[in-house]
């Protein structure tokens, strides 16, 4: 299945369902679980996760952090050290917190991404079903209305056909 030759919308609809191997009644469960198979849930690959360490020696590398660092090493060097103990509190008490609350934060995101499941209307053996997202395959025909949103594209790279089982 060659789909680049030429942009989808180019295509007549008979043409791209053939190239999509798919009619206009939609997939057979049975085929769209064996394209599933075949290449794999349709979603972004997890982003790995920053360990503990960089992410607290991230916070110390913004701008006003290095400013405030050689303004501390410049008040150490004219002999000012409490002012250097004081900026350098001040350092650290931004950058632990700018920690706590960036941990905090991605905590928050991955607990949320475990709840929410986003689903579409498709047409699996002639009739619309909700499927979720990661599910869909290329081919599926996908029934769009006002009001629906777009969540990124849609995984589009199957190099082989799948043959009904």
């Amino acid at each position: 299945m060659n789909l680049n030759q030429q942009p989808f919308w180019e295509l007549v609809a008979n043409k791209l369902l053939e190239q999509l191997q798919t009619t206009l009644q939609g997939l057979t469960n049975v085929e769209a679980k064996c394209r599933l198979a075949k290449v794999g849930l349709n979603q972004l690959k997890a982003r790995n996760r920053s360990n503990t360490f960089s992410l607290l020696i991230a916070q110390f590398k913004s701008p006003i952090i290095l400013i405030l660092l050689f303004a501390a090493i410049l008040s150490a060097s004219l002999g000012e050290r409490i002012d250097a103990v004081i900026i350098l509190t001040i350092i650290l008490i931004s950058g632990f917190l700018g920690f706590w609350q960036e941990r905090g934060a991605a905590t928050a995101i991955e607990k949320l991404f475990a709840i929410v499941q986003l689903k579409a209307l498709a047409l699996r053996d002639s009739t619309a079903q909700e499927i979720p997202l990661i599910e869909i395959v290329h081919g599926d025909i996908v029934l769009l209305s006002a009001g629906d949103s777009y969540n990124g594209p849609l995984k589009s790279d199957i190099k082989k056909h799948c043959k009904e089982i």
